[in-house]
């Protein structure tokens, strides 16, 4: 089991693993991965994300789990990847089983820890 699957599209036609992280690999590994490609590099990632879910009115808190799919493009890669990567999104969204949650981020603020735990948060029941 992986924590994290990062895919690209090879040759312009097919969606590919490019890598994977082990399960004890942490947010920051999987950031730290695609901020390393480079300004200009657009990829999709699946990542098993856990957090804690504390309910109204408890103190006590439960772990969560749940998995996303982010595209990936920076605002400083070429339109014609951008255009690529957007259009391929729904395509990958269809074949794939179990996501919780979709996430498109073009800079590193909409991939923050912060910013994705709020969106996984959104969905959760008070």
């Amino acid at each position: 089991m992986y924590r994290y699957i990062i895919f690209h599209i090879k040759d312009d036609k097919v969606i590919d693993v490019e890598t994977t992280g082990d399960r004890d690999a942490s947010y920051d590994d999987y950031l730290n991965y695609l901020v390393n490609l480079g300004p200009e590099q657009c990829r999709y990632g699946i990542y098993d994300f856990e957090y804690d879910h504390q309910c109204q009115g408890t103190t006590d808190s439960t772990r969560k789990q749940k998995l996303f799919l982010m595209s990936w493009c920076p605002d400083t890669a070429k339109i014609k990847k951008k255009m690529l990567y957007s259009s391929s999104f729904d395509a990958l969204k269809q074949s794939l089983e179990g996501i919780g949650k979709y996430i498109q981020a073009t800079d590193m603020a909409e991939a923050s820890y912060e910013c994705v735990l709020d969106k996984m948060r959104s969905t959760d029941r008070t």
